[in-house]
């Protein structure tokens, strides 16, 4: 089986060796591209981690394309081998090319401090524990670099404490191109923060954290005494830990022990989060997400998706490490049967313990009943005209509701007229036509509210739910008058409604100003209130088969107080209906 991470151990390895030395071919692997700050941080922390480090400290400065700065204590570099430190294909991980048939550090070729001292400024500050003091070197495309012009390029001894400091400055400061390609600083360490958190829950009696710079706090940080299951709950939740369930799989045949946690069936999230590693190198398998993904469908509802972290240790002779500059894919003998034996093993583990389960629950305000569709299209009279009335119908039946329309009113009133003159004249031909021959793309930012849509041959972004909003006002202001109701059996009382929003002074002046209007609002608004003041017997209807969101009913009336201008006829009429509209908007 595959050893534990091979960490230098004791002294240092000694000296670094190049490809020539170690006898690897002229057809070595092509130098590792850095083409993100995370790359630049994964390669360096894992050299960290190689140098038997017990803590690692990440610091940030915009998204690590100003300052990216790794610090560690591991065992440090010898003053000797500084000199050709970022030379490509430069390492101490190998002494002969047939070492990297059971290669088990995380570097082993040279490249990564080669390719960042090509695309930044790259500082390195370093101390054995055998050394009186540290030695701090720049370099510049592979080379030994001055500080400063007209300083000598040697290494200087300086202070510092035993381990190692990489310090890198303006990454890709001389490819302005692909400094314009990054969207944000916040995204970069975004990534950043992510590439830590899943080596932090692997990487066990290693302390990590993460500061962005000029911050007095950490924004992640866990000890290297942490549990696993401390690291997860640190890095990803109390929740998913909460669910976590341990899982333990071997094959002797097959060459393989696995070992790591999976949420149970009461975990669920929007996407899947598999943390892979194998032989303690961070990967990606979609063979493996889609068996884990496809394997959950018999345990999680439709929509919801699993965190899992594994971790496969596979003898050394059956992988093969260097497929990609990256590291990121490895191939391995019989992948389909591990995945299989893989998958096997969590499903055994879930059925074990799916004995109870826990779901999230809605509350329904009492009385409202579900507006769904009739199955017939069947009309029955009604007794209320251009009502939308429902009956409770038997327990063992679906509650279904018909539907009368009532003769149009036609509305002369002068301050209608005027609210409708003002949308007409903000009315734009162009966005009209847009919206009257759009196709729907997709969603682009569900919390930015933006999708995308299409017309003609032009592709749009478009704001959802300002769009809705606005649609909800002018139908409210077409229709004027002429609403139809959705009948609430039993009728709510409405003091109840509002104390669910607000305390008992607001709530009263409120209810005092909706008992004053009660007339006004039923004949214009299809808002009725019963006979007593005390129930909502009824809410305006705006779009057939369409119902608002329930939930938001006690902030309806509410707002119909204080936001609602009632001293100007023109002015009540469009801020009642633009309450109705944010009423009838969900997003």
């Amino acid at each position: 089986m595959a050893d534990p991470m091979d960490v230098d151990e004791g002294p240092p390895r000694g000296t670094k060796r190049t490809a020539d030395e170690a006898g690897l071919p002229p057809e070595a692997p092509p130098g590792e591209i850095i083409v993100a700050p995370m790359n630049a941080l994964k390669e360096l922390m894992e050299n960290s981690v190689d140098a038997g480090s017990t803590s690692v400290e990440v610091l940030v400065k915009e998204g690590g394309l100003k300052l990216l700065q790794i610090t560690d204590n591991g065992h440090g570099i010898e003053r000797d081998d500084l000199p050709i430190l970022c030379e490509r294909f430069t390492t101490s991980k190998l002494k002969q090319f047939e070492d990297l048939q059971a290669i088990g550090t995380y570097g082993f070729r040279g490249e990564a401090l080669a390719s960042i001292s090509h695309i930044a400024h790259l500082r390195v500050t370093t101390r054995t524990a055998r050394s009186s003091c540290a030695w701090q070197a720049h370099y510049l495309d592979g080379k030994l670099t001055a500080p400063k012009p007209g300083q000598p390029s040697d290494p200087k001894p300086c202070a510092g404490r035993p381990g190692t400091q990489i310090t890198v400055e303006d990454l890709f400061y001389n490819i302005p191109n692909r400094r314009r390609a990054f969207r944000s600083a916040s995204e970069e360490y975004a990534k950043i923060l992510d590439v830590v958190t899943r080596y932090a829950v692997h990487c066990s009696n290693v302390a990590f954290s993460v500061k962005k710079h000029g911050d007095s706090a950490t924004a992640f940080s866990v000890s290297a005494a942490a549990s696993k299951l401390d690291r997860i709950k640190q890095a990803y939740g109390a929740t998913i830990a909460k669910d976590a369930v341990e899982i333990s799989t071997h094959d002797a045949k097959l060459g393989f022990t696995a070992s790591g946690y999976a949420t149970n069936a009461n975990y669920s999230a929007k996407r899947t989060v598999l943390l892979l590693f194998i032989n303690n190198r961070a990967v990606e398998s979609s063979a493996m997400k889609k068996a884990i993904e496809q394997m959950y469908q018999v345990f999680l509802p439709k929509g919801a998706h699993p965190f899992v972290y594994l971790s496969l240790d596979i003898e050394p002779n059956r992988v093969d490490v260097n497929v990609h500059p990256t590291k990121r894919e490895v191939h391995f003998l019989n992948e389909d049967e591990i995945i299989e034996l893989v998958s096997a093993e969590i499903r055994e583990r879930l059925a074990r313990i799916d004995t109870a389960r826990t779901f999230k629950t809605q509350t329904i305000l009492p009385g409202i009943i579900p507006m769904t569709p009739p199955l017939s299209k069947t009309r029955h009279p009604s007794t209320v005209p251009g009502s939308v009335s429902g009956e409770r119908p038997p327990v063992a039946k679906t509650p279904q509701y018909t539907t009368t329309y009532r003769e149009q009113v036609e509305i002369r009133l002068k301050s209608v007229k005027s609210l409708r003159a003002q949308v007409r004249s903000s009315m734009h031909d162009a966005l009209t036509e847009v919206f009257a021959s759009l196709t729907y793309v997709g969603l682009v930012d569900s919390h930015r509210r933006l999708a995308a849509i299409q017309s003609g041959i032009k592709l749009y972004l478009c704001d959802y739910g300002l769009a809705a909003n606005e649609f909800f006002y002018q139908l409210g202001l077409t229709d004027f008058g002429n609403f139809g109701l959705i009948q609430l059996n039993p009728p709510l009382p409405i003091r109840d409604l509002l104390s669910l929003a607000a305390d008992f002074e607001i709530d009263h002046h409120v209810h005092s100003q909706l008992l004053s209007r009660r007339a006004m609002l039923k004949e214009y608004f299809s808002l009725a209130i019963s006979d007593d003041g005390q129930h909502l017997e009824a809410i305006p209807l705006l779009l057939k088969g369409y119902t608002p969101c329930m939930a938001k009913l006690p902030t309806f009336l509410l707002r119909l107080g204080p936001c609602v201008d009632w001293s100007d006829e023109t002015e009540c009429f469009r801020t009642f209906l633009r309450e109705l509209a944010s009423f009838y908007n969900t997003f």
